[in-house]
């Protein structure tokens, strides 16, 4: 028999084959490391689609603010130059008003405390808008450029719209929907 311990197979005392001992805990082992990189690379792909959720989600409530001032302005059409600003509303910023035309003061300042998150509340905060939104009216007389800017989660590349820009720390992150505003001359 002693061609058999060469093969690793060993004999007891009463003659008799056992196999290998510890191999089973190995086999385990090795199965559990394996199991546990399937899990962390599920746990990663998890945290990004829940990134991508949450981007999607915000670009989504941006569009809703973008729309709702867009449809403000042509409702106030003969006072659509009163909605143009050179501040950013929204996050950081305290509006009242411009004084030049009641319904437009209303609109912005509604539309000012919605970049804010007004529209939700949990306790006393405000959470119902994008992280840092920022809303810019550009333009005059009869076109105007609207934006909506916001703190995205992940860097990308930097927009070239300059609304809320270098108000996130780092412009990579820094998200803006912008739609144009257009009024015909009706003489």
């Amino acid at each position: 028999m002693p061609g058999f311990r060469a093969r690793g197979l060993a004999v007891d005392k009463r003659g008799e084959f056992r196999g290998q001992s510890g191999v089973g805990l190995l086999e385990v082992l090795i199965a559990l490391l394996v199991l546990s990189v399937g899990l962390l690379g599920m746990a990663a792909m998890m945290v990004r689609a829940h990134q991508a959720e949450i981007e999607s989600y915000q670009r989504a409530q941006a569009l809703v603010l973008l729309e709702d001032i867009a449809a403000r302005m042509t409702a106030n059409r003969p006072a659509r130059n009163c909605y143009a600003q050179t501040n950013p509303l929204g996050s950081g910023s305290s509006f009242s008003g411009t004084g030049c035309n009641n319904i437009a003061d209303a609109d912005l300042v509604a539309w000012d405390a919605l970049l804010k998150g007004a529209a939700e509340t949990q306790g006393s905060s405000s959470v119902g808008a994008m992280v840092g939104a920022r809303g810019c009216i550009t333009g005059s007389s009869e076109s105007y450029l609207v934006s909506v800017a916001w703190q995205g989660l992940s860097e990308t590349g930097a927009p070239t719209n300059t609304c809320g820009q270098s108000l996130y720390g780092n412009d990579a992150q820094r998200r803006v929907v912008t739609r144009t505003v257009r009024f015909a001359t009706l003489d």
